[in-house]
């Protein structure tokens, strides 16, 4: 293994080679080989978990006098079910079938032959993340069922936490007697690693930037390779005059009940200017008993001095808090075009008893995806028979919507004939 005596450069050039050979032995490999080395995983990972919370609690510790945020602090903490998540996550990876042996079909044909799509690993991905440790282990194990090496940059304030988790799998991996280099982890303290990571487009396939926006966005700048964007927060919701109260009361509340990140939480509400003020005042009351901080338009805000009035800078950013703004729109096209302006555009929501605007929301708004009269609430591991997902992604690039297993993989086209005719 590289160690850190290395220069940062010298550091970075055998971690990418390493995991770029890794991935061609990977995928040279069989399903069950991966499989049975998920389960070793998922066991070795539940077998330190005293060793990873004390390891988190100093992280928390030397983060609480750094004065890190209470967001940050939130998403770095670790607790037993927290772990215990990644756990069976890996765990229900080692049981699911190769992705990599999938076959589909195609419209391309050809005289005289056969053709067929055939789905396979990128390579080698990298994520970059700041907090998050089970992050690591969750992208691991979707990186290994995919036959993916994966390169690990986490942030300074996880740093003890993310070395025993990465260490507790490399050895894993070493035990299943698959190729080390599959999984690296890049020190945190060295901050010029990151830039030089996301240009080495020799060896590294795709790298995935996760959590805030600021992130997000310098890896975006920075990259010269393929890049997966991620989103957090800012999702809309237009509660049409027609859509139930109790629906979009649901609806709100259940997008902040995913931990710890709150993916798609509903943080900006439309609302026609017909609709019944009695409802909206249940509705705000209900919100501020659990604990919600409730903002509005300059219009909203006239009628009802007790909200906080919403700068024009906060429709097009995430909270990521408790905090949840309202907004009065003419329509359903008004709240189309505000949303597709504003949202982040990975998760936007309707609450109507009317199909034809259910239709037309579905068919107007521009983002990965549209929930109508259902929670946006995003689950890691939802139940059988839904994808297991890293996050969400809001680009119109590679892929979109949910990061599941298919996200990492790309198509193949074999052409199959009988030689000269």
């Amino acid at each position: 293994m590289v160690t850190d005596s290395l220069h940062p450069s010298s550091y970075l050039s055998t971690a990418v080679q390493q995991a770029y050979q890794s991935s061609l032995e990977l995928a040279a490999l069989k399903g069950t080989d991966r499989s049975q080395a998920l389960q070793v995983m998922a066991d070795a990972l539940n077998s330190r978990q005293d060793d990873i919370l004390e390891a988190n609690t100093l992280d928390l510790e030397a983060s609480r006098e750094m004065a890190v945020p209470d967001l940050i602090l939130e998403w770095l903490k670790l607790t037993p079910e927290r772990l215990q998540s990644a756990v069976r996550i890996l765990q229900r990876l080692s049981e699911l079938s190769d992705p990599t042996q999938q076959v589909l079909n195609t419209p391309y044909q050809v005289e005289r032959g056969q053709t067929y799509c055939q789905l396979t690993p990128l390579g080698v991905i990298a994520l970059v993340y700041e907090a998050f440790p089970e992050l690591g282990a969750i992208a691991a194990g979707l990186c290994l069922r995919t036959a993916n090496s994966l390169i690990l940059k986490g942030g300074a304030e996880a740093s003890h936490s993310n070395q025993v988790i990465v260490e507790t799998l490399q050895n894993a991996i070493e035990d299943a007697k698959l190729p080390p280099g599959c999984l690296q982890l890049l020190p945190s303290d060295q901050g010029d690693l990151l830039r030089e990571l996301i240009t080495q487009d020799q060896y590294v396939n795709l790298v995935i930037p996760y959590g805030r926006s600021s992130l997000v966005q310098q890896v975006i700048r920075q990259a010269t390779l393929p890049v997966l964007k991620t989103a957090i927060g800012n999702c809309y919701l237009y509660w049409s005059p027609s859509g139930s109260i109790d629906v979009a009361r649901w609806m709100i509340l259940d997008s902040h009940q995913s931990e710890p990140d709150p993916v798609n939480a509903i943080e900006k509400v439309l609302i026609h200017r017909q609709q019944n003020l009695t409802m909206l005042s249940l509705l705000w009351e209900t919100l501020r008993e659990k604990g919600y901080e409730l903002k509005g338009d300059a219009d909203l805000v006239a009628q009802f001095p007790e909200l906080k009035l919403a700068e024009e800078s906060e429709w097009g950013q995430p909270y990521l808090d408790r905090t949840i703004t309202f907004k009065f729109v003419d329509g359903l096209e008004e709240a189309i075009g505000w949303i597709n302006a504003y949202s982040s555009g990975h998760a936007d929501c309707l609450a109507t008893e009317s199909y034809q605007e259910s239709r037309q929301f579905a068919l107007g708004i521009n983002s990965a995806i549209t929930y109508i009269n259902a929670s946006p609430r995003f689950y890691r591991n939802p139940k059988r028979g839904s994808p297991i997902s890293l996050g969400m992604s809001n680009q119109k690039g590679h892929r979109r919507g949910l990061i599941s297993l298919e996200t990492l993989t790309t198509v193949k086209h074999v052409v199959q004939g009988s030689g000269l005719s």
